[in-house]
């Protein structure tokens, strides 16, 4: 059974202290709210401290739209006047060079990075059977001289027997008229007659065909016996093809059409058959370079031939290079391509074309070497200069 404890026995005891609730934290008036009665007021030093960090904050505030809206209206007012752009590259005149003519390649004179001057001999053909087509048409068109020459007397001998038959068809021609008086009078016989209007007949053929051969003859001279033979038709048919050998002759050596360094020599061996037109290897114009960039149209609007540039290449960063625009594309690339976007459907979408243009830069004697295919930044100054009143 539980003890009972009556309350004599618990007044003898020690009893523990009573637990007091906890103080509340005295709450900070709200901005706005004005303190209650109950808590202290802050002091003046703070409010003031308080005031000052708000109007710094709204100062800074309105100081950061103004230099932005200044700014932007600086960048603004100093943009438009230089087009730029990465998308550029270094050009030359690079050609591949080979020949009109087939042949084995015979000998090369030049070695790979080797700079040329123009007319310089690259390589040469077997010239061989080049030389024996040239004597051989030397000798057809001594033979077309000749056989000319024969012509020429054949159509005087032509001549004579047409003038000779003419005579002897007017004699018989007499004869016969003079047969048909006498035949009526019997002082000729019938076959007498007969035999002059035959022999009549028979020279008239004669004398047709030999003017047939008379203008066969003229014919084959041109039309005009008296003209010398170097004005006539065959004479000048072998001649061009003399002179087509002698071309060709030519061609067996191949020379560099303008100055430059070769490139990729090895391709072509001493012995190798080289099929005409085919290259045998590159030769590359280094006087005479150019840059080709290919800036958004929607910057070309100030662009002009005649801007200066200035021209920084990957390769060779911290150097400029200086020149000129020289021209702009008068057609974007896609003008030229097989197949030209079609923009007719309903869902097109505009895109900002780029345009070709080329700048010529001006090489130094202490300017680093530039090859063809490397990448370069163009600048264009166009002196163009925005005002205010372009925004309105």
């Amino acid at each position: 059974m539980a003890e009972v404890t009556t309350a004599d026995e618990t007044r003898g005891r020690p009893q523990p202290a009573p637990r007091q609730a906890p103080k509340e934290a005295p709450r900070e008036a709200s901005r706005g709210e004005a303190p209650s009665r109950a808590d202290p007021a802050p002091p003046r030093s703070a409010i003031a401290q308080r005031a000052r960090m708000l109007k710094l904050r709204y100062g800074l505030f309105a100081l950061g739209a103004i230099v932005l809206v200044v700014g932007a209206g600086y960048y603004w007012l100093s943009g438009g006047r230089y087009v730029e752009t990465s998308d550029s590259y270094v050009q030359a005149n690079v050609l591949n060079v080979g020949t009109d003519v087939s042949g084995i390649v015979q000998t090369i004179a030049v070695h790979e990075g080797e700079t040329v001057k123009q007319g310089q001999v690259l390589f040469t053909l077997d010239p061989t059977t080049f030389r024996l087509n040239v004597d051989e048409a030397r000798a057809q068109l001594a033979q077309t001289r000749l056989d000319l020459k024969a012509l020429k007397a054949d159509y005087r001998h032509a001549e004579r027997q047409l003038a000779e038959q003419r005579a002897l068809v007017a004699s018989d021609q007499a004869t016969f008229d003079r047969y048909a008086t006498l035949v009526k009078s019997r002082a000729v016989t019938r076959q007498q007659y007969d035999d002059a209007k035959f022999k009549l007949k028979a020279d008239q053929a004669a004398l047709g065909a030999n003017a047939a051969q008379v203008a066969s003859t003229l014919a084959r001279l041109g039309g005009a016996a008296d003209l010398p033979a170097t004005a006539m038709p065959a004479y000048k048919l072998a001649a061009a093809r003399l002179s087509r050998a002698e071309h060709d002759l030519r061609d067996a050596t191949v020379r560099a059409p303008f100055a430059g360094v070769v490139t990729q020599v090895s391709k072509l061996q001493p012995g190798q058959y080289l099929p005409a037109g085919t290259p045998g290897f590159g030769l590359v114009d280094t006087q005479d370079m150019w840059i080709a960039a290919q800036p958004k149209e929607t910057s070309l609007t100030w662009a002009r031939n005649g801007d200066p540039a200035t021209v920084t290449i990957d390769a060779y960063p911290g150097h400029v290079w200086h020149g000129h625009l020289q021209s702009v594309a008068p057609a974007t690339d896609q003008e030229f391509a097989v197949l030209p976007a079609q923009n007719s459907s309903g869902n097109w979408v505009k895109v900002v074309q780029r345009v070709p243009l080329r700048v010529v830069i001006k090489q130094g004697p202490n300017d680093p070497p530039l090859s063809a295919g490397m990448s370069a930044e163009v600048s264009i100054d166009t002196h163009h200069v925005r005002h205010l009143g372009d925004l309105f």
